[in-house]
Order: structure tokens, then sequence, then C-alpha cells
């Protein structure tokens, strides 16, 4: 089992060290509790704003502020999921996500292929990459960011790949209460694996965050859920009997993985 935290929190945009302390608070908190990983809010060390961030952000900043996150990690020896913005060789600005270690080093990263809205499709672009696995702590994991989540293509992708934890760092505004109620819940139940799903709190450019963090594990049950406010959450997970039971074919669960018929689809169309 993983003792998974959650930072639910408000960010100020473009206040990068401001936003990283509160990064090294969670990280400090979480480590004392006995935390193996820390996730955080999509984009969170810059703040949720995408047309400012285009305007204002300095990509060249970028190396020295990944170095900070790690340093992050590193000082209280728990994994960080961060997630920032990215520049491409091509100059393609793309929102990313990015896990590393406890001693700092990158174990995988993700960008993000759906983008939400005016805002996001003006200042990034989608990438096109699947989710790649790692192994962490014994559970292969996962990335995936915010509107990701709302496709079951995505979930989907990580879980055929072998994911039995898919993390996802979010920036939900409020009046979706849908999506962590019930389809963060259904791409856990329908994949057999574990989301957590981590998001911010207030207000950020206009923009009004109402929380709602949740982790659901494999059986689509509520296994840790957030308030409105700043909030550190926590979560034991795992891969729990009845997902490895259906894995095996056993009756303890539905097995949706095994019981694809992708062929079918495929002459479906889709």
């Amino acid at each position: 089992m993983v003792l998974l935290a959650l930072m639910q929190a408000n960010s100020a945009v473009l206040d990068v060290a401001a936003n990283v302390a509160a990064v090294e608070d969670a990280a400090r908190a979480a480590s004392a509790q006995g935390a193996q990983l820390l996730l955080t809010p999509e984009l969170f060390p810059v703040g949720y704003a995408p047309i400012r961030l285009r305007a204002a952000f300095d990509p060249a900043t970028l190396p020295a502020l990944r170095a900070a996150l790690a340093e992050v990690a590193r000082r209280h020896q728990i994994a960080l999921v961060y997630s920032l913005p990215a520049v491409t060789p091509a100059g393609e600005w793309r929102i990313s996500a990015t896990l590393v270690d406890e001693s700092g080093e990158e174990l995988l990263g993700y960008e993000k292929v759906h983008l939400f809205g005016p805002d996001e499709r003006e200042a990034f672009a989608a990438a096109t990459e699947a989710p790649d696995v790692v192994e962490f702590h014994g559970l292969k994991t996962s990335l995936v960011i915010c509107y990701d989540i709302e496709f079951p293509e995505s979930a989907r992708a990580a879980a055929l790949r072998g994911a039995e934890l898919l993390l996802v760092p979010t920036a939900l505004a409020g009046g979706f209460d849908a999506v962590p109620d019930v389809l963060v819940r259904a791409r856990a139940l329908e994949n057999q694996l574990t989301v957590a799903y981590a998001n911010h709190t207030g207000v950020e450019a206009g923009c009004e965050f109402q929380g709602g963090s949740i982790v659901a594990g494999p059986d689509g049950a509520v296994l840790a859920a957030a308030g409105t406010g700043v909030e550190l959450l926590f979560a034991d997970v795992g891969v729990p009997a009845d997902a490895a039971a259906a894995e095996n074919g056993a009756d303890a669960a539905v097995a949706y993985l095994r019981d694809r018929r992708p062929e079918l689809y495929r002459a479906w169309g889709i």
C-alpha cells in the first residue's frame, strides 16, 4: 500500500515563489504523516491563468523551477507530482505533469491531450502521446491532466498499459460537480484502477474553484474526498483483492478489461 496525499489549495497567479512555498509546506506536512507521494493541482506552481501565463510567464525560468520542485521532494523525502507549462523544441506551449521520486529524480512525464475551453486552446497546443506507466512503490502508476479524465479513452489507455494508479492534477472550476462525483469514479471502476484527482480552491484570474478533490478505488468507491476549502487529503491506495480477482477471471469482480471486444469496436468504427 502507498499513502497518497492530495494538495487542495489556492494558487497565486504568477507568484512562483509563494506557490513553491505552499507546495513545500504541503510536502512537509504530508511527509510528517507518512505519505509517500504528494499530488498537486494543474499548473499550481504558476497559477491557473492560461492567457496571462502565455503573455507574462518566462519559459526560460522553467529549468530552475523544476529544479526547485525536485529539491522540495528531496528535502522532505516524498515523491511529488507537479504540473507546469512546457515548451517544445518547435515552440509549442503545452500543459505538462511530472512525477519525481523522493530523491527528486524524474520518473514520469505527460502532456495534456484534451484542452478545455477557449483560453487553454489559445494559450496551449494539445499533445498527442498516450500516457506512460512506471512502477512506484509496487504500484504501476500513470498520469493524465484535468479534462483528459473526462474522456474514457485516456484512462483506458493507461489501464491497458497496466496502470493501477492514475494521478490527475486538475483545475476544475465550480459548477462541474459531476466530474469528481460521477466521472472520476466511473473511470476508476470501468478500468479497475485507483484515480486520484487534486484540484484548486479559491479564485485565480477570475476563475472560481471549489475543491472537491477525490480518490476513487478500483471498485468506484470513494477512498477520500475533500470539501471546498484548503485541505491536505490522504488515502491509502493499493491493488484490492477484487481487482486482482477480475484480472484473473474470478467472479469476485466484473472483469471489464478482460471482457473487452476491441476487434468488434473497430468494426463499429470506434
